[in-house]
């Protein structure tokens, strides 16, 4: 187990591209995006606008 508090799960992309970040304390999913010199992070959030959460992240052994 890794003592980092925030854990990749998805990249695309190397000059353009997103990730998917997850906090592993709270489970909370959150996108990064950019371009170039250029990005945003933002939460991911479900169609009720609530916060997309991932329970147990070091369980499922994402390794990007």
């Amino acid at each position: 187990m890794s003592d980092k508090r925030f854990r990749v799960i998805y990249k695309e992309g190397k000059i353009s591209g997103c990730k998917v970040i997850v906090d592993r304390e709270t489970g909370v999913n959150y996108l990064f995006t950019w371009d170039g010199y250029a990005g945003g992070l933002t939460v991911l959030v479900d169609k009720d606008g609530k916060p997309i959460v991932t329970p147990n992240i070091d369980r499922y052994g994402y390794d990007i």
